[in-house]
């Protein structure tokens, strides 16, 4: 699932990000093309937002 995907004010949680994370870093054989560079970037910051949804949820 692409992060393009979600409709405004969905939120994935930081495993369902990470699990996209590690299956893009699978499909690019462990060395990211400047597409994949970008995707994983955004990808990155997407899960940080959902960690700092969970920690303040936790709070």
């Amino acid at each position: 699932m692409s992060p393009h995907s979600l409709g405004p004010g969905s939120v994935r949680s930081a495993s369902e990000v990470n699990e996209e994370i590690r299956a893009l870093w699978l499909r690019a054989g462990g060395s990211l093309s400047a597409q994949e560079r970008a995707e994983y970037e955004l990808l990155v910051v997407e899960w940080a937002a959902a960690i700092r949804g969970a920690v303040i949820e936790a709070a």
